[in-house]
């Protein structure tokens, strides 16, 4: 299998696309740290779907805006699992709003998410991907941090800053064998999209006519954890439909 004896991290992995990358990545051979916050029962539930794979699983609680928290996550990662291997920043809320009528604790806390939870996640496993001289980190950006969206300029903002952080990791840590790249999706099949008609008319922007599922997205986390993208970095790939050409 591509992913044997890979750990791999991943954050937001207990339900939607945390969860279809989880699972790939299990089916693919890597054993798999699900970090998540919120109720329980999901994150156990995606772990028992890894565990039935025959792959190592461990869940553990982590608000990635504490610098101390992530700290100390990654350690006892290690510590259970043996290592880090490929980091999926895919942790990200949404509140979304009018700029004008946007409150500054919103616009905070989806920056504090997005943004700085992948800094901080990234921060924890810098040295040992540099130690190690190899790594994957792929953080889950968004077509709305290439071409923006009304009503979202704090999510838009969190990721457009998550692309070029990208960028700038992948010129950091480049000449040590690790890859940084981002992930843009579109309209997904998830919780965050599940109001959306299909007559929708922001839908009918989309050239393919349809939203994407999390298999289309965990489908190219799979090929940027792999072997196969050794030789790309500081690449955003949009699974969007089109929407953003």
């Amino acid at each position: 299998m591509k992913l044997e004896n890979k750990i791999a991290l991943v954050t937001g992995g207990s339900q939607g696309l945390g969860k279809a990358i989880a699972l790939k990545l299990a089916e693919n051979g890597a054993d798999i740290a699900i970090v998540y916050v919120g109720p329980s029962e999901p994150a156990e539930a995606t772990a028992e779907e890894i565990a039935a794979m025959g792959r190592r699983v461990k869940t553990y609680v982590c608000d990635v805006r504490d610098e101390q928290a992530v700290e100390a996550t990654v350690k006892a990662v290690t510590a259970d699992l043996g290592k880090v291997d490929i980091l999926v920043n895919n942790a990200g809320v949404t509140r979304d709003g009018l700029m004008v009528t946007m409150k500054d604790a919103d616009y905070d806390m989806v920056l504090d998410i997005n943004l700085k939870g992948a800094f901080h996640m990234t921060r924890a496993c810098y040295r040992d991907f540099m130690r190690k001289r190899s790594g994957k980190i792929i953080n889950i950006a968004s077509v709305a941090g290439l071409v923006g969206n009304a009503g979202q300029v704090n999510y838009a903002a969190s990721k457009a800053g998550l692309i070029a952080m990208s960028k700038s990791i992948a010129k950091e840590l480049g000449s040590r064998g690790v890859c940084c790249n981002c992930i843009a999706p579109g309209f997904i099949e998830t919780d965050m999209t599940k109001d959306i008609k299909a007559d929708n008319p922001l839908l009918m922007q989309v050239p393919m006519k349809k939203m994407g599922t999390p298999e289309d997205v965990a489908n190219v986390a799979l090929f940027l954890a792999a072997p196969e993208s050794d030789y790309i970095t500081g690449e955003t790939i949009r699974v969007d439909g089109g929407l953003a050409m």
